[in-house]
């Protein structure tokens, strides 16, 4: 049995919701931060990071005490965060600044301001912690970061509109979805060199690989007008399409727990996650959740039960609304 927690980033309802991974059921809702696009677990598998698009600054919770932490600001409209392995610096991308910050997780201070693409996005650390993968939307590159030098040290041509990206566990390749092109792009990480690219569903935005390596799964979200309803599974070995999996409507995130049993889908238009079967590539549970469902977060650790907490911000973290323009790439909707 699959035991931990599910964490969802609600963006239109402002909260985080806790579903226990045993029981499939809601654990706890909570409220307080205002446009939360994304939420990360730190490896430590109790500081919970998320962001505010709205009022750009980013926040880490203690999910045992179900209390903030810190709070950090940001540039404007921060889209994702992650933690290096380490745990030691946590990076949001900034669609309006079209930067990315980097964040000293001990201090909870910034400390690099680092330029990106056009509408900075998804990322993701590689194995080693040594470099960070961005996923500019707006435009066609990722842009590598090193983190021993927070510097920016190369921009790779991918395709259009590169939204997410994933890792393979040992580090050699990185996958990324590319929403305007309906595809994902397979990128060899030694040579920072595009070399292979395969067609998926519609409006493709999240990434993840399987812990086994067997299968790179895409969450094909469409648009409103349009949603997606399918979960893509690339086999690894052969970079082949093999299964598209309905889970809902809008398909937008996803994160696949550690055991690679289940995988979670945030379904932006249908207000809920699904739960796949990974040995079956069937839809187990449906969870009501928030108003769209966005970014989604797995811990090993477990939350007790609780009525809706309203969390409870650091003086003065809420700054001005960001100014959202329609060529940064930032879209609570659609990325």
């Amino acid at each position: 049995m699959v035991t931990g927690t599910v964490w969802v980033a609600n963006e239109e309802g402002g909260t985080l919701t806790a579903i226990d991974a045993a029981t499939h059921q809601v654990a706890t809702t909570l409220d307080g931060i205002e446009g939360p696009h994304n939420v990360q677990m730190g490896p430590d598998g109790a500081s919970l990071w998320t962001v505010s698009g709205h009022d750009s600054f980013a926040a880490m919770l203690d999910t045992t005490s179900l209390e903030v932490h810190g709070a950090v600001p940001t540039g404007g409209s921060p889209a994702h965060i992650v933690v290096t392995p380490d745990g030691a610096t946590a990076y949001t991308t900034n669609a309006e600044d079209r930067t990315v910050t980097a964040i000293d997780t001990a201090t909870m201070r910034r400390v690099a301001t680092i330029p990106a693409g056009a509408g900075p996005h998804g990322l993701r650390p590689s194995p080693d912690g040594r470099w960070i993968y961005v996923a500019n939307v707006s435009g066609t590159t990722l842009s590598v970061i090193d983190t021993t030098t927070n510097t920016l040290v190369d921009d790779i041509a991918v395709g259009r509109g590169p939204a997410q990206v994933a890792f393979s566990p040992d580090g050699r390749f990185v996958y990324v979805s590319l929403n305007g092109e309906d595809a994902v792009a397979k990128v060899d990480v030694a040579r920072r060199r595009l070399v292979g690219k395969i067609k998926v569903g519609d409006g493709p935005i999240q990434t993840f690989v399987t812990p086994d390596n067997r299968f790179l799964l895409v969450a094909n979200q469409g648009d409103e007008t349009a949603p997606g309803t399918t979960v893509s599974f690339i086999d690894i070995g052969s970079f082949t399409l093999t299964e598209n999996v309905d889970t809902g409507q809008g398909a937008h995130g996803i994160v696949v727990e550690p055991s690679g049993k289940h995988a979670y889908v945030t379904n932006l238009y249908g207000n809920d996650v699904a739960v796949i079967d990974l040995a079956t590539l069937t839809v187990v549970a449906r969870i009501p959740v928030g108003g769209k469902p966005n970014g989604i977060s797995y811990s090993p650790l477990t939350v007790e039960p609780a009525p809706t907490t309203m969390l409870r911000l650091p003086d003065g973290t809420a700054g001005e609304p960001a100014q959202h323009s329609d060529d940064e790439g930032h879209d609570g909707d659609t990325h």
